[in-house]
Order: C-alpha cells, then sequence, then structure tokens
C-alpha cells in the first residue's frame, strides 16, 4: 500500500522522469498535457468567471503547452483570451502541438501591458527552472504586482525554483497554483510556499505506481508517517512502561528552558520525567515543579541514570550554558536515546567531529533540533553552500549520525538514510521565546515511547505545529504546554 500518497512531494527532475515513464508505458503524453491545460482552464473558469480577459502567458516548453491548451479550452467557452509567447518558433514536441491546435493569435511575450479586468494564466516557466528568469518577465512580474493582477500558476509560478523553493530573479505571487500528480518541494519550502496561493493538485493521468516509484523518499510531515508508532497508555500500563525521561537543567537564573523541556515531555506522554538539576539551582526548580521529579545533578546519579533500565530518554542542552563540561556530559548519555538542543549543539561548535564520532560509534539513537544559527555552527559548510533546504538537512543527517530537526518555519525532518520531511502545520505564532525548548521536551517523550528517531522526530514537530494552533495568536510557551495533550490527541 502507497504510503499517504497525497503527501508524497516529488522533485523537478524525478517528475521529468515520471512523464518518460508513462510515454514508455504507452501513454499518449499529448494527451496528458491536453488533461493539465484544461484542468487550468476550468480552475480559471470556476474561480475567475467575471474575469474582462484571461492573459495565458506561455514559456518555450511542456508548461507552455499547458497554457495553449488553457487558452484553447478558454476560447471554446466564449471567454475574451488573449496569448503571448516566449520562444514561439523554437517550439517542440508537445508544446509545438499545442500551439498549432489553438486556432488563434499568439503575441510575443514582451508585448504584454496588464490592464484591469486581466487574470493572468502563468505557464512561462515550470518547476525545473534553476536559472533567474529575464528582465522582461521580472518586468511583467513586477507590473502585476503593482496593478495586483489575479495570478493563477501552472505547476509553479514562473519564476519559482520548484526544487528549492526559491526565487529565481523575479516570481508571481499566484493565487493559485495548478501543479500535477504530486507537490514538489518548493511548493512547501519558503518562500515558495507564500507565493503559491491556493494550491491545486490534479490527476492527470498517470498512474499512481509510477509517480511513488521516483518518489525520492520525501514528505509532506503528518500523521501517515508517524501515527503508527503513538501508542497510549493501556490498562495494564504503570509510569515507567510509558517512558522515564531525564532533562538536564542549568543554573539557577537559566534552569526555565529546562523546565519547560521536562513539562512538555509530560504533557507529551511520557510516564514519568525527572530534571536533573545542579544543587545551587534545586531550590528554584522545585518552586516551580509538582509532577517532575526533581534530582540532584551529582556523577553518582548520572552515572545511576545511566545503568537505570527505566531512564528511557535524556534531554540535555536547554539553558545548560556552553562549557566543556557539556560536552562531556551529552557524550556520556548516548547511550540511550537523546535529544541534543540550544547550549548541546553550540557546544561542539568548531570540532562537530567529535560528537559525530561519538554518535556513530556508539550506534545511538540521537535527534538534533538546530535553529538556523546553530545548524551553521554545527554544519558550515552547508550552512552557507545555499539551494535546498531538504539536501542539506539530509547531508547533515548522514555525517553526524543524527536525526536532523532543521528548524523554522518551514521545518524540515531528515534521517541519515535519506527518509526527509517537510513540516506545514506550524503557525507564525510559534516563534517566541521557549518554544524551541517545548519541542525538545515532546520529542523526548516520543523517544521515550521507544519510537524511531525519525518516527519520534516528525510526530514531535507536528504535535508541536498543531499544539501552535491550538493555543492561537499571543501564545507563549507556558500556555504551549498546556494544549499538548489536545494536539496529541489530533496526531492519534
Amino acid at each position: 500500500m502507497l504510503l499517504e500518497f497525497e503527501r508524497i512531494l516529488i522533485g523537478p527532475r524525478e517528475m521529468g522522469i515520471v512523464d518518460a515513464d508513462a510515454a514508455a508505458s504507452g501513454i499518449d503524453s499529448f494527451r496528458l498535457m491536453q488533461n493539465a491545460g484544461e484542468a487550468l482552464a476550468a480552475l480559471a473558469l470556476a474561480h475567475y468567471p467575471g474575469a474582462l480577459r484571461m492573459a495565458v502567458l506561455c514559456g518555450p516548453g511542456n508548461n507552455g503547452g499547458d497554457g495553449y491548451v488553457a487558452a484553447a479550452a478558454l476560447a471554446r467557452a466564449g471567454v475574451c483570451v488573449s496569448v503571448y509567447g516566449l520562444g514561439i518558433d523554437g517550439l517542440k514536441g508537445d508544446a509545438a502541438l499545442a500551439r498549432a491546435a489553438f486556432d488563434g493569435r499568439v503575441e510575443a511575450l514582451t508585448s504584454y501591458a496588464c490592464r484591469e479586468g486581466d487574470v493572468i494564466i502563468d505557464a512561462i516557466f515550470g518547476a525545473g527552472l534553476s536559472r533567474d528568469v529575464s528582465d522582461d518577465v521580472a518586468a511583467i512580474v513586477a507590473e502585476a504586482e503593482r496593478l495586483r493582477i489575479p495570478v493563477i500558476a501552472a505547476d509553479v509560478p514562473s519564476g519559482l525554483d520548484g526544487e528549492t523553493g526559491e526565487i529565481r530573479g523575479a516570481a508571481f505571487a499566484a493565487q493559485h497554483t495548478v501543479t500535477f500528480m504530486a507537490r514538489k518541494p518548493g511548493h512547501l519550502l519558503l518562500p515558495g510556499r507564500e507565493l503559491c496561493g491556493t494550491l491545486h493538485v490534479f490527476d492527470i493521468g498517470i498512474p499512481r505506481r509510477l509517480v511513488a516509484a521516483r518518489a525520492g523518499r520525501l514528505w509532506e510531515n503528518g500523521p501517515g508517517l508517524f501515527g503508527a508508532v503513538l501508542t497510549g497508555p493501556s490498562a495494564e500500563s504503570h509510569k515507567y512502561a510509558r517512558g522515564h525521561v531525564a532533562v538536564f537543567s542549568g543554573g539557577p537564573t537559566s534552569s526555565g528552558a529546562a523546565r519547560l523541556s521536562a513539562t512538555a515531555a509530560l504533557k507529551a506522554g511520557a510516564g514519568a520525567v525527572t530534571l536533573v538539576s545542579p544543587q545551587e539551582a534545586l531550590d528554584v526548580n522545585a518552586a516551580h515543579l509538582n509532577a517532575v521529579m526533581l534530582r540532584e545533578a551529582d556523577s553518582r546519579a548520572i552515572r545511576a541514570m545511566l545503568g537505570d533500565h527505566r531512564v528511557s530518554a535524556f534531554v540535555i542542552g536547554p539553558g545548560y550554558g556552553v562549557s566543556a563540561a557539556l560536552r562531556e556530559l551529552a557524550l556520556s548519555l548516548l547511550t540511550k536515546p537523546t535529544v541534543l538542543d540550544a547550549d548541546a549543539l553550540t557546544a561542539f561548535a568548531g570540532e562537530p567531529g567529535i560528537l559525530f564520532e561519538a554518535i556513530k560509534a556508539e550506534d545511538a539513537t540521537v535527534v538534533m533540533t538546530p535553529h538556523e544559527g546553530e545548524f551553521g555552527r554545527l554544519f558550515p559548510d552547508l550552512a552557507s553552500a545555499g539551494g535546498s533546504k531538504i539536501e542539506r538537512a539530509r547531508k547533515a543527517a548522514f555525517r553526524s549520525g543524527a536525526v536532523i530537526v532543521y528548524k523554522g518555519s518551514d521545518t524540515v525532518i531528515a534521517s541519515p538514510d535519506g527518509r526527509a520531511a517537510i513540516n506545514t502545520n506550524a503557525p507564525a505564532d510559534l516563534a517566541t521565546a521557549g518554544s524551541g525548548d517545548v519541542l525538545t521536551g515532546i520529542t523526548a517523550a516520543m523517544l521515550a515511547h521507544a519510537a524511531p528517531a525519525f518516527e519520534a522526530a516528525c510526530a514531535a514537530v507536528w504535535i508541536h505545529g498543531a499544539a501552535g494552533q491550538i493555543a492561537g495568536g499571543g501564545l507563549t510557551a507556558e500556555t504551549l504546554v498546556e494544549v499538548i495533550p489536545r494536539a496529541v490527541a489530533e496526531a492519534g
């Protein structure tokens, strides 16, 4: 059974291979183009029945061919249509057939002038664009934006890189984007996600098995990826059977971050949580905690927890303070599933190989949750390389041996084995102090349930986003923690 086909993401290069596979299997490629173009026309008629003119902008490739088909369908429906083309004389293959089938005038793209009452059908460039658009196209984009002309994009808004979500010089901001068979990474990665408007996926007749066969183990994050590993308590459960998370606290003035992680782990379903605190922070932590247990962080206690089978997962880093002692402690914890965040990541800046080698030598189960700055400190060459956030996260996971949660509004979760997911349910309100500490605690709770690291991380990121939606505008880390049980219920 295909894994939630609707959540599969496929890159532009792979989609090109799917098209070739379909043709090789005997499917008429021009019929597929006709289906795509007619889908564009149908959406335009449904959403803009009062348009004074449909301005169809066609490029030199198959994306342009979709536009010519759409123009012909709109003309048959009695719509006022004007068509403008790029590379009209050099069209080949199905795109040339589509142009020939349009019984109307085609003017040069550079002659298009936006006017009030227009709706643009943007079929200039598809998802495979990997260069900056020309100044002529950029000028049309700017004028359409100035006049607020509605745009319907074929596959992706022209100027958007369908692989990375980056803008290639300039790109339309579409009200609607029509893509075919499956979404592309650029539809979900920023800033591409903000340019696509409402995204519509049309089945144009390629068998799903052909698409799934070429998809590169990349999905939109959701319960279909991790639902099987979310197990609630049974009638025979006791607290340690539900997992015991140990969170390491910093000193008295920086202990709040660890408390947020600890309470989040408890709310996310861990049966027991212990905050391991330095002696000088015991009173501060005790004043704020009830259900979370408290233990002094001395060497004897740490050795005991390492040998205690009831302790299921560790959290180290939030508010701990960067030091050589932190590096030593983090390395010692790798015998059990561990979440490394914040200071535990920064502590290895400049010498991350020590951490990566230890993870691989121990065959450790580790989830690292870097934001952009922390990612750059651990993986400076990857951070400066640009390109796809997905590929940066995958390379970081492979290099480190850990599952990487590359945080942001378009968080990417990547596994050393190449699996990756893009998360899309996080509201902007989650950009608040302590939110990352809450995510760390949820992640530890998932690991404490004995979930595999990739699935645990995917679950935690999705639950964190769902909690943000439930908490709503003006949320704080504290109010976020309180709604975690409702978010967990939605995930299940």
